[in-house]
């Protein structure tokens, strides 16, 4: 991280563009997902007795970093989805496992393409079209109905084969990833551009990378829990050393957007209100119905909010007659979960416990929203000591945006 006086730079390697290439971690890629490396520095610092707690999950980069070291970890991720990768990311795999996965993609890839099967129903996504060529689409639902046939007995034959899956449908998609969230590509004529064709042999690809990177087994246990951050409790996720994470930024953006189309093929979601259901369950998720529910939402519960917020959500509301009000609920949401999260964590946290925190500040309207100072302010609060506040790099939108390091010390 950059030292005191030194020039905070963009520094790519602090994303997930770090990820891409290192083993497991480059399985699946998330857009807001953040660098295995970040993790690497902090985690270098302790013993490997020392039990690491990411109560965001994400992708799973913050178990899989530790328990990969030796640390026994614990994570938690209210997606259902994510909590499923984490666990196929962290877990062990035998020769013979990785033995009988390569042989049941190449039965899958020969049955795919033989057609020799059923095809598996249609994604329900709203413009599904959009996503995949016809001729991409039918190569997929064969695919999915071939490996669900060639796995049907072998959980992780099937994790193996489901996330090579994953790879490839986004890779015959028409998904962008050159925003900060998931977009569509679009040629100078603002239309679709000819995407790549059809191929069975880009799945073999993806599983073959995949499990080869599997072949390397983390040393340390890790334990994947779904279940919500802002409810944590000591019986069911533990007692920790040290918390290692990146919330959700107070940015609007959402992950159900980005990972819907994994959902929707693994059957994770079947309709656009669930999609907009669990994103209403998450800190700062606001798809579909989620954001219709901000309008009449209001704070309940005591939890404690910096003095500042106020004129910060005030400025927002006033800024845009449209949506300035929905804005500013959602920042004051925001908070509040945040809030709710770090008074519950004190519950899971040894004495003398370590945390820290990757995240972003955010602006809406040209209003500035210090949520690094905001974080520090609520960890006061609630207790923690040696709070520290440190810029870690530039973000690559607008200028006044960086990502920090929040650390603290539970007594």
């Amino acid at each position: 991280m950059p030292a005191l006086g030194e020039k905070v730079r963009q520094r790519a390697d602090y994303t997930q563009k770090f990820n891409a290439l290192n083993g497991r971690h480059g399985w699946l890629r998330l857009t807001p997902a953040y660098s295995v490396k970040i993790v690497e520095e902090i985690v270098s610092h302790y013993d490997k007795d020392v039990s690491v707690l990411d109560p965001f999950c994400g992708t799973g980069t913050t178990a899989l970093c530790a328990v990969g070291r030796g640390n026994p970890a614990t994570t938690v991720d209210v997606n259902p989805f994510l909590a499923w990768l984490a666990r196929a990311k962290t877990a062990s795999y035998s020769p013979s496992a990785l033995i009988s996965a390569s042989k049941a993609a190449q039965c899958a890839f020969d049955i795919t393409r033989s057609r020799a099967v059923a095809p598996a129903p249609c994604p329900p996504i709203h413009h599904v079209e959009r996503w995949w060529p016809q001729g991409n689409l039918e190569l997929l639902r064969y695919l999915k109905s071939a490996i669900s046939e060639v796995s049907a007995d072998d959980d992780q034959v099937a994790d193996l084969l489901h996330i090579a899956f994953c790879r490839t449908l986004i890779k015959l998609s028409n998904a962008a990833f050159n925003h900060q969230s998931l977009s569509f590509q679009e040629d100078g004529e603002g239309t679709q551009p000819a995407l790549l064709l059809a191929s069975e042999e880009t799945f073999l690809d993806d599983a073959s990378y995949v499990i080869g990177t599997a072949a390397l087994n983390p040393v340390g246990a890790g334990s994947v829990i779904q279940g919500d951050a802002k409810d944590l409790h000591p019986e069911l996720h533990g007692v920790h050393d040290v918390v290692i994470t990146s919330p959700p930024y107070a940015n609007r953006i959402s992950y159900i957007r980005e990972l819907r189309p994994y959902m929707y093929w693994l059957r994770y979601l079947s309709t656009g209100r669930a999609a907009g259901d669990l994103d209403w369950q998450t800190i700062g998720g606001t798809w579909g119905v989620a954001t219709s529910r901000l309008m009449d939402w209001s704070p309940c519960g005591n939890w404690w909010l910096p003095d500042e917020l106020g004129p910060v959500v005030s400025a927002i509301s006033d800024a845009n007659d449209v949506n300035g009000q929905l804005l500013s609920n959602y920042v004051r949401r925001y908070f509040t979960d945040i809030s709710q999260h770090l008074s519950n964590l004190r519950s899971v946290l040894n004495s003398g416990a370590e945390v820290h925190y990757i995240i972003g500040n955010s602006s809406f309207y040209s209003v500035l929203v210090p949520t690094e100072k905001f974080y520090a302010d609520m960890m006061r609060e609630y207790g923690f000591a040696n709070v520290t506040v440190r810029t870690i790099r530039k973000r690559n939108s607008k200028r006044e945006l960086f990502e920090f390091a929040v650390s603290a010390q539970w007594p």
